[in-house]
C-alpha cells in the first residue's frame, strides 16, 4: 500500500548518453513517514527491506560517496575495484563526453592500492578514504600542467598541489585526473573552442553542459567519478550542476582556500564540489574548509559542523521563495519544478513563505558590466591578452580585453556597492534560513543555438549567469 504524498521523484540517478531524462520513483509505505530530506541516491537510515534492496542494486557508478564508503568498510567493495570501475568508464565513454583533460591511470591505481592497504590495516582516514575524485583544470596538481582551458598554458607544470588537492589527498582520496573547463573559467555556457566542449550526458546531440566547471559536471553526471572539484565566480559550479543534474555547492568566499587555483577574480572566486547528493557535498566540504595562511580570506573564520544536523532534514527550517527578478522570463517547466519543491519541503516539515527580495534587482544591475570580474580577469591574464590575443578562444578574448579600459574609480565604486548591498541582504534574510529560487531560468540548450555568433553567445551567457551571479555579488 502506497501513500501518494510520500512519493518522491528523483531526477539525478544515472545519466547516460543514450538514455537521457530517466528517473526513479521512491515510495514509502503509508505506515512510515518520510524521515528526512534526502538527495538522490544518498545513503540513508534503512527503514524498509525495499529501500535496502534499491541501494544494494544500484551500480557502482550511480552510488553516492556515503554508500560507497559503507560498502568499502563492510568488505563488499575495495578501493581498487571502485577505481578500476571509474577508469573503465572513462576509457569507454570519455571519447564521446570529453569531460577529462588528463587521466592519471597509473597514479590512480597506485593511490587505490595504498588506500586499500591502509584500510585493511585499520588506518581509516574518514568517509572519503578510498574514494576517487577529479579536479577541474584550474587546480594545481604537482607534476601536471594547469592549463585553465588554454593551450598556451600546456607547459604550466605545477610545482606543488593546491590546498584543496592537499586536503583530499590527506583524506585518502584517489585522483583520477583533471577535467576540462571553459578557457580561464570565463563563461557560464561550458563552451571551449580551444580544448573542446564537454558533451552534456543527458542528450545524444550536443547540448551545453554549463560552465565553467563543465567537465566536472559531465564527469559526475555520467558516472565517471563520484565527485569532482569545481570553482564558482559567477555560477560556475551551480550552472553546470543544474544543466547536468548533479548537486553543486557554491561556498562562501573564505570557507575554502583558493591557494593553488588559477584565478579569475580574487574577490569573487570560490571552490566547491560537484557530487551526486547533498550529503556527498557536505562530506567533501567538511574536509576542504579551514584556515590557510596562503589565502587571507580564510583567516579568522571558525569551522562549520555541517554533518551534525545533516540527517535532521529540513523540519523546522524557514525557507522562502524570493519573489523578485529570479523568476522573470523563467521557462514554465523550470518555474513549476522549483515551486513544486516548496510543497515537498513543506511535507517534510519546513516552514514555507515568500519574501520580497528587491536587492536581487540591484545585484542584477551590477552583473551585465561585471566590472569587478572584468578588471581582475584582465589583470590576471594580461600577458595572454596583450601578447597572444588572436590565439585565445575568440568568445573569451573579447570579454577579457574589456577589463583593460575599466578605471580604478569605476572598479572601487563597484566593490563598495557590493559591500553595501551585502549588508542590506543580510538584514532582509535575517529571519530566513534559505531562499528558494531557480538556479538557471532555462534548461540546457543546443550548442548550435547558443554558439551561432558572438552576439548570440554573449546574450545566452548573460541569461544563464543572471540568477547565479546574484549569489556571488551578495556572497
Amino acid at each position: 500500500e502506497l501513500k501518494p504524498s510520500f512519493k518522491r521523484v528523483l531526477t539525478d540517478v544515472s545519466p547516460k548518453v543514450d538514455t537521457p531524462g530517466q528517473f526513479f520513483l521512491y515510495f514509502h509505505t503509508k505506515k512510515k513517514r518520510v524521515p528526512q530530506l534526502l538527495a538522490p541516491k544518498t545513503r540513508w537510515p534503512i527503514n524498509s527491506k525495499m529501500e535496502k534492496r534499491i541501494v544494494e542494486k544500484l551500480p557502482l557508478q550511480d552510488m553516492s560517496i556515503a554508500s560507497l564508503a559503507q560498502q568499502i568498510r563492510q568488505g563488499r567493495l575495495s578501493s581498487v575495484e571502485l577505481t578500476e570501475c571509474c577508469l573503465s568508464r572513462i576509457e569507454s565513454l570519455d571519447s564521446k563526453l570529453g569531460a577529462f583533460r588528463v587521466v592519471c591511470h597509473e597514479r590512480a591505481m597506485a593511490e587505490a592500492r595504498a588506500a586499500e592497504i591502509a584500510l585493511r590495516a585499520g588506518q581509516d582516514l574518514g568517509p572519503l578514504h578510498g574514494i576517487p575524485y577529479a579536479a577541474k583544470d584550474l587546480f594545481d596538481v604537482r607534476g601536471l600542467p594547469t592549463t585553465a582551458g588554454c593551450s598556451l598554458l600546456e607547459d604550466n607544470i605545477a610545482g606543488s598541489d593546491a590546498w584543496a588537492i592537499q586536503r583530499l589527498n590527506q583524506a585518502g582520496m584517489i585522483l583520477l585526473g583533471k577535467t576540462n573547463t571553459v578557457q580561464f573559467a570565463y563563461s557560464g555556457l561550458g563552451i571551449n573552442h580551444d580544448h573542446g566542449t564537454p558533451h552534456n550526458p543527458w542528450r545524444t546531440e550536443p547540448f551545453i553542459p554549463g560552465g565553467s566547471s563543465s567537465g566536472s559536471a559531465v564527469a559526475v553526471a555520467a558516472g565517471l567519478t563520484p565527485i569532482a572539484l569545481g570553482t564558482d565566480t559567477g555560477g560556475s559550479v551551480r550552472i553546470p550542476s543544474s544543466l547536468c543534474g548533479t548537486s553543486g555547492l557554491k561556498t562562501t568566499v573564505g570557507r575554502i582556500s583558493r591557494a593553488g587555483v588559477y584565478p579569475l577574480s580574487w574577490t569573487l572566486d570560490s571552490v566547491g564540489p560537484l557530487t551526486r547528493t547533498a550529503e556527498d557535498a557536505s562530506l567533501v566540504y567538511a574536509c576542504l574548509q579551514g584556515v590557510d595562511l596562503n589565502d587571507d580570506t580564510t583567516w579568522g573564520l571558525p569551522p562549520q559542523d555541517v554533518l551534525k544536523t545533516l540527517r535532521d532534514g529540513v523540519r523546522g527550517l524557514r525557507l522562502a521563495f524570493a519573489e523578485s527578478v529570479f523568476w522573470e522570463d523563467a521557462h514554465p517547466e523550470v518555474e513549476r519544478a522549483v515551486r513544486e519543491c516548496g510543497a515537498v519541503f513543506k511535507d517534510l516539515g519546513a516552514y514555507i513563505s515568500s519574501i520580497d527580495f528587491a536587492e536581487a534587482e540591484e545585484a542584477r544591475q551590477l552583473q551585465p558590466s561585471a566590472v569587478i570580474i572584468a578588471a581582475e580577469a584582465y589583470t590576471v591574464n594580461k600577458k595572454w591578452v596583450e601578447e597572444h590575443y588572436d590565439e585565445l578562444d575568440p568568445v573569451i578574448a573579447v570579454r577579457l580585453v574589456k577589463g583593460k579600459t575599466i578605471s580604478a574609480t569605476e572598479y572601487l565604486e563597484n566593490l563598495l556597492a557590493c559591500k553595501r548591498l551585502q549588508a542590506r541582504v543580510n538584514r532582509t534574510v535575517q529571519d530566513v534560513d534559505a531562499l528558494l529560487v531557480p538556479t538557471t531560468i532555462l534548461p540546457s540548450s543546443p550548442v548550435a543555438e547558443v554558439d551561432g555568433n558572438a552576439k548570440v553567445y554573449s546574450e545566452c551567457n548573460l541569461t544563464y549567469l543572471r540568477n547565479t551571479s546574484i549569489g556571488n555579488i551578495v556572497n
